[in-house]
């Protein structure tokens, strides 16, 4: 699987282009579904308005859904467990890209164990996740006790699914989010066993076959393990 993380979605040219390199042809060649779950988790996020913005792709600071797909799906984690396999898994193995919206990282990460998709992923070799804030922090190891908001049953207190080695802090001086700065990156890498990046919504991270580029035309910092 091909990987762009970002912290607000494809705000710029330079993180546009990242994503139209994944994907090896024109964004209105390919085929896209959409992911809201995250957003149900969240307390000032979903569901209702939001999800529904996201999903029609009515939201222009954080665009995803909105950037002329040939087509555009929703895939609900939460409705995936109640059906039938051979209803859905084909359908991710077809499309292009999955569109994964911000909300609560754990509560994401726990719908995508509960549903299957967690175990799917390492066979969808061609296909490009594009996550966005919590979408993105789901594929790290850890998120941070500061990112923690919805507790799974199970427990594992800030541990994500792990896909890549290093983990996120999106947002950084972000409007209206005075507590993200880069001092508050500090202190949250500090807690981080690993490497880890502080990304701002004008930057994303890329990642081809285990290769990690910075897509930026904001600012970032790596804090090494």
């Amino acid at each position: 699987m091909r990987l762009l993380l970002t912290s607000a979605g494809i705000k710029n040219a330079s993180v546009h282009d990242a994503l139209v390199d994944l994907l090896g042809k024109p964004i209105a060649n390919s085929s896209a579904l959409c992911i809201p779950t995250a957003m149900y988790g969240h307390p000032h996020v979903g569901p209702g308005a939001e999800a529904w913005r996201f999903i029609s792709g009515r939201q222009p600071l954080t665009p995803m859904c909105e950037l002329g797909w040939k087509s555009v799906g929703v895939l609900e984690l939460t409705a995936l467990p109640s059906i039938d396999e051979e209803r859905w898994v084909p359908l991710v193995r077809e499309t292009d890209v999955l569109l994964v919206g911000g909300g609560d990282a754990l509560y994401l990460c726990h719908w995508m164990r509960e549903s299957g998709l967690a175990d799917l992923l390492p066979s969808l070799r061609e296909t490009v996740w594009v996550g966005l804030s919590a979408g993105s922090m789901v594929m790290t190891p850890r998120i941070g006790h500061r990112f923690v908001g919805w507790k799974p049953p199970a427990g594992g207190e800030d541990s994500a699914l792990g896909v890549v080695d290093f983990s996120i802090f999106p947002h950084l001086d972000g409007q209206d989010m005075p507590e993200n700065t880069m001092a508050g990156a500090e202190r949250w890498a500090a807690g981080i066993p690993g490497p880890a990046y502080a990304i701002d919504d004008d930057t994303a991270i890329k990642v081809t076959d285990g290769t990690v580029e910075v897509i930026s035309e904001g600012h970032w910092r790596l804090f090494p393990s």
